[in-house]
Order: C-alpha cells, then sequence, then structure tokens
C-alpha cells in the first residue's frame, strides 16, 4: 500500500525552505568573496623633534571568476594591469629625500619595507615564459607611465633595467627590476595615486593628505604594492610615508640638563586639518599612535604606568585599545594606542595628538651596520665606489656578546653601462686591514656590462666577524663616453648611479602582537607581523662625465648662416641691380625733393611762390656770385683797410 501523499501546503512549504537555504547559502558565499577596502593611519614621534605618518590603504577583489569584469570598490585599472601582463607582484615607489637610518630606525617594519631610494623604484614578477618577460616589461613601463604621469617609459631600455637572480628577491629568473633617481616627486604623481581609492581624498583618512603639509616634509615616499594569486584574487596595498617638522602649538620650550622637551603635535597642527569621519564603503578606518621602544623603557625604568596619560606625555583623546609589542624575550619593545574612526563624523570631527610634560632623549633601534656608500678618485677619466660599514653593535643585544659569530649582508647594485666597473680590483678592508677576497666574500654573482645594451649587475654575499668595528669595500671603474645625442639636457650636473641594496638575511624585523583579535583584520597591524628581512638603502652616487661644448654646435651655425646671408645677399643685388632704372629713381626723388616744404607752407597757411622754389638753386648761386664780386672789388678793400 503507498504511503499517503502530503497535502499540497506542505510540498510548498518545502520548497520555499529550500529555495531560501539555497539563496542564503548563494549570499553568503558573495559575501565572502566580495571586494573589501580598508584605511588606517599611523603617527609616531621620532627622536630628531619630527614626527612619522604612514597611511595604509587595501583594496582587495576576489578571484576574476567569482566577479566578472566588474569591480565595485577595487579599481579596474588595476585589475586590466595584472590580467594583460600576468603580473604575480608588483612594487611602484616614488621617493623624495633619503630615510635617516640613524635617528629614525633601522629594524622595524617602516624602516624595512617603507624606506625606500630616492626617484622612482619598479620591481615585478611575472607568470609568463622567460622568453616573453622583457617585452611584457617595456610594455607594462609605458602603461604605469601614463597611469602616474611620470617618466617611468625610460625603463623600458634594456640599459635601464636588470633581471637578479637572489641579491635583491629569490625568483626563478621572472623578476626586472629598475631604478630612476633623478626622477621627481610632485601632485601629479599624488593625484592618480588618490584615484585609485574608492573614496580618493573626498572623504576617510585620506581627506587628511593636504599638499602643502604632506611636500613640505623632510622625507615622502608613496607606494604601490600589489599581489595577485588564482585562489587569494588581487591585494592592493596604497601606503604614504611622510617626516614632518610639527610646530609646536602651545609655544613653549623647556630646557633642562636632561635634554629639550618634544615638540607637542596633533593631526590638525601636522595636515592642517581635522578627521570629518571614515569613508564610507571602508570596512576599518584606524588611526594608531605609536610609542618607540625607547620611549617604553624610559617609562619602565621610572616606575610609571604605560598609559596614555603617565609621567613623560599624555595624549588628546583616550585610546579604544592599546595593543604592546613583545620581543623574542617576551619583553615589551613599544605600545600602539588605536582609534576607531568610525566613532566620529561631521558634526563629531576627530583629532588626536600628543602632549609632552618631560624632556625625554631616546634611539631608535638601528640596523646591525650603517652603510654608506662614496666616490673616490679624481679627473673625468678613472674613479672608485666605496661602501663603507659602521657596526651598531646590535648583535650583542640579540646574541649577547659573542665574538666567534659572523654577520652576513647582501649587496645588490646595479651600474650604468658607461660607468664601466672593474670587478676583478674589487678590496676589502677590516678594521683598517686588508683582507683577502675569499676570507669575506661566500657568495658572488656578477653580470657585466654591454656597451648601449646591458647595465652591470653586482650580487654579493659577505659574511663579518662580529667583532668587527668597520670594513670598507672598493671598486674601480672606467668612465666611458657617450654620443651627443645620449646625454640628458643637464649633462653637465652629472649621471646617477642608483642606490645599492644592503640586506642583513639573519635579521628579521617582524614585530609581535599577542594580544590582537584576529577577528579586527587591522591590514597594517598584519604587515607589521610578516616576516621580512632588515634592508637599507645606500646614498645615490652623482658621477662626473666628460661632456661636449653643447653650445659649439649653436655658435657654428649662427656663423654659418650668417656668412651665407652676407654671400647670398650681395650676390644677389648683384644679380638684380639695373642702373638704369636706378639713375630714373634718383631723378625722381631729385625733383620731388621740394614738395614737403610746400605742404608744410602749405599747411602753416603760408603763400608759396611756386617760381621761387623751383628756381631757389638758381637764385642760391646768383646770390654767391654777386657777394664775391662785392667783397673782391679794390675800392671795396680800399674802404675797409682806411677808416
Amino acid at each position: 500500500m503507498a504511503p499517503p501523499s502530503p497535502p499540497p501546503g506542505t510540498v510548498l512549504f518545502m520548497h520555499l525552505a529550500l529555495l531560501f537555504l539555497l539563496a542564503a547559502a548563494a549570499a553568503a558565499s558573495a559575501a565572502a568573496l566580495e571586494e573589501e577596502f580598508t584605511e588606517e593611519l599611523l603617527l609616531r614621534p621620532l627622536p630628531d623633534r619630527k614626527a612619522l605618518a604612514h597611511f595604509y590603504f587595501r583594496s582587495s577583489a576576489p578571484p576574476a571568476a567569482s566577479v566578472g569584469r566588474h569591480h565595485h570598490l577595487f579599481s579596474k585599472a588595476i585589475s586590466q594591469l595584472v590580467k594583460k601582463y600576468h603580473i604575480s607582484e608588483l612594487e611602484l615607489s616614488f621617493t623624495q629625500g633619503r630615510w635617516n637610518y640613524e635617528q629614525w630606525g633601522g629594524f622595524d617594519p617602516m624602516s624595512t619595507s617603507n624606506a625606500k631610494p630616492p626617484g622612482v623604484e619598479l620591481w615585478a614578477v611575472f607568470d609568463l615564459p622567460l622568453s616573453e618577460i622583457d617585452a611584457t616589461w617595456k610594455n607594462l613601463t609605458h602603461t604605469l607611465s601614463g597611469l602616474f604621469c611620470a617618466s617611468i617609459n625610460f625603463l623600458e631600455s634594456s640599459t635601464s633595467f636588470s633581471a637578479p637572480r637572489w641579491g635583491f628577491k629569490s625568483n626563478e629568473g621572472n623578476l626586472r627590476y629598475g631604478a630612476l633617481p633623478r626622477e621627481a616627486v610632485c601632485t601629479e604623481n599624488l593625484t592618480p595615486w588618490l584615484k585609485l581609492l574608492p573614496c580618493r581624498d573626498k572623504a576617510g583618512i585620506a581627506s587628511l593628505l593636504y599638499r602643502p603639509s604632506i611636500y613640505k616634509g623632510y622625507y615622502h615616499s608613496q607606494k604601490l604594492k600589489l599581489r595577485s594569486s588564482q585562489s587569494l584574487g588581487i591585494i592592493l596595498d596604497q601606503t604614504l610615508t611622510v617626516v614632518l617638522q610639527p610646530n609646536t602649538f602651545n609655544g613653549k620650550q623647556l630646557h633642562s640638563s636632561h635634554g629639550q622637551l618634544q615638540p607637542s603635535w596633533s593631526m590638525r597642527h601636522l595636515f592642517n586639518r581635522k578627521l570629518s569621519g571614515k569613508c564610507l564603503v571602508s570596512k576599518s578606518s584606524r588611526i594608531f599612535i605609536e610609542v618607540d621602544k625607547g620611549i617604553v623603557d624610559k617609562i619602565n625604568k621610572s616606575g610609571s604606568d604605560l598609559s596614555w596619560n603617565n609621567e613623560f606625555f599624555v595624549l588628546s583623546n583616550g585610546p579604544d585599545r592599546l595593543t604592546k609589542d613583545l620581543n623574542n624575550l617576551e619583553v615589551q619593545s613599544s605600545s600602539i594606542y588605536e582609534y576607531d574612526v568610525s566613532n566620529y563624523s561631521e558634526e563629531k570631527p576627530f583629532d588626536v595628538g600628543i602632549t609632552w610634560k618631560l624632556p625625554l632623549i631616546w634611539s631608535c633601534t638601528p640596523s646591525p651596520f650603517h652603510v654608506s656608500r662614496f666616490l673616490m678618485g679624481s679627473g673625468n677619466e678613472r674613479g672608485s665606489i666605496a661602501l663603507s660599514f659602521t657596526s651598531t653593535n646590535l648583535h650583542k643585544k640579540i646574541f649577547g656578546s659573542p665574538n666567534d659569530c659572523s654577520i652576513k649582508a647582501i649587496i645588490f647594485q646595479i651600474v650604468p653601462w658607461y660607468v664601466k666597473v672593474y670587478y676583478h680590483s674589487l678590496e676589502i678592508f677590516i678594521d683598517g686591514n686588508r683582507k683577502a677576497v675569499s676570507d669575506v666574500v661566500d657568495k658572488i654573482h656578477v653580470t657585466p656590462s654591454e656597451d648601449k645594451l646591458l647595465p652591470g649587475t653586482l650580487e654579493m654575499l659577505l659574511r663579518f666577524p662580529c667583532s668587527m668595528r668597520s670594513a670598507t669595500l672598493t671598486l674601480d671603474f672606467h668612465k666611458g663616453f657617450l654620443h651627443i645625442d645620449e646625454y640628458p639636457p643637464d649633462a653637465n650636473q652629472g649621471f646617477d648611479i642608483p642606490s645599492a641594496l644592503i640586506s642583513f638575511p639573519e635579521f628579521n624585523s617582524a614585530r609581535n602582537f599577542p594580544e590582537t583579535d584576529p577577528l579586527l583584520g587591522s591590514p597594517l597591524l598584519e604587515n607589521f607581523q610578516e616576516d621580512t628581512v632588515v634592508k637599507s638603502y645606500t646614498e645615490v652616487l652623482l658621477v662626473p662625465l666628460t661632456t661636449p661644448d653643447f653650445s659649439m654646435p649653436y655658435n657654428v651655425i649662427t656663423f654659418t648662416c650668417t656668412v651665407l646671408a652676407l654671400y647670398f645677399g650681395s650676390l644677389l643685388n648683384a644679380l638684380r641691380r639695373r642702373i638704369g632704372e636706378e639713375e630714373r629713381e634718383l631723378k625722381k626723388t631729385a625733383t620731388r625733393h621740394g614738395l614737403i616744404p610746400l605742404l608744410l607752407a602749405k599747411l602753416r597757411g603760408q603763400k608759396v611762390d611756386l617760381m621761387e622754389s623751383g628756381s631757389s638753386s638758381e637764385s642760391t648761386g646768383s646770390k654767391k656770385l654777386l657777394f664775391k664780386a662785392l667783397f673782391c672789388h679794390p675800392r671795396f678793400l680800399k674802404a675797409a683797410v682806411v677808416p
């Protein structure tokens, strides 16, 4: 016997419930794969009475198969760029000024990831066959040049980029690197960078980017970094790092035997405006104030509580959360005060600052070595590049005080083809004593330069003893000659050698925030916790080359054209001159010579006798004869002698 069929109302209800579950599942999957945008700002006082502002924006797009070609928050231009050129990773930075590793730190994620060389730096990793990468790189540089209003297209030439093996970043030959040290940075580069944000600079944290305040700083670096994969989609990180000199708003400067009071500052005094709420489409909007390890150590030694209102400083607003950074020894190294911008609006604008109570002197954690680079020699033919390392004794704080250890350092250097480096002339001096190259160099890879084709690339792994105080590396080079068309407009200023990158693979700048809630999802703090090798960039070198006298072609052209003009002018004048017509013209001019006096007399209302004017020359001659006859007569002469 067949079971009884359910009533029709029950069947309809089951179908509706099934449809509701399917719709909920689809909505949940869509929500999990939707585009996201977050904005954050980090403020930090620096030891040399300056302030650091680090803007961090992250935009993420799910894999293309889930959203198709349409985007709601993510930049469509970046999405098309990634798909067209098959980019796995890309980083582009525009920098003005140089990061001060001695004063602003060299061992934290800020200096490791956001301290960039002056000018433009671009590197990209492609997911393409090796034979297609160079052509794709050239097209990519032209696209980025138009997108950011910069001269990135100059990196298309094979003399401007290189393919590092392991000195810059480990890769399989699909990485390309290029730098333009002399590229100027201005608002023309910042405006297209802001257009990639959903709210641009009209709302949210980006509204603090007041141009005069940003570009008057000591250091300015805007960066764009993207990562692409089939599983995660595209993640775009936009950062802007600025070092500013704050103006004290209390007007007081306190001096004491322990130092000088730090300038008190707030967001309004740094950026000339307050924050009127978050970007409406952002998932989260936060502002952090970080207190460096040196300040934390001073407060702990004084026995004061590390709160937002302590013995040394006070924050203008109480934070929503306090995050502590712990090092490997479970000792607090820094503190971060967090503020949620979503709690504020135009009616209640947000402004936070720090006011110092007592003078405080501290120093940021440096890198294992302070690295500097300079030129040696004189003349326009030969010279030497010197790389100097000075120990900061950081290994004693991390590894203790053993002297039998060693510290690794990797050097990555690109040299233009017209600076012909003799790599066999490498000399190494440690504490003033010359050492064999094999005793210090563990690994080296050299790509020699080719005239007008390839730049020279040096990748070298060094191993220094921990007891070393200083070391110097020197390389000799020969200056080449350029064609007159290859000189830039300001050739007499000199030619730039891009900054060298020095990395220390045994040292990691990652932070540890054990109290951070993973549900908060702060991209800035997540970036600080990533394993990043400590790196430092050296100065840009200015090499003077032999330059021709660019005024000589102008002088020769001017002189030649003058001579030709005189010659051909005289020749044409002699060929086209007609003597008979010139005589007739002269006679006409002579007869018309009296017309001007007649016209003037007519205008003055005087009577003029035409016969008198016509015979003026004859009357003048007759008068001369009459005077001559009178004065030459004997009677006239006698009368003149005898009274």
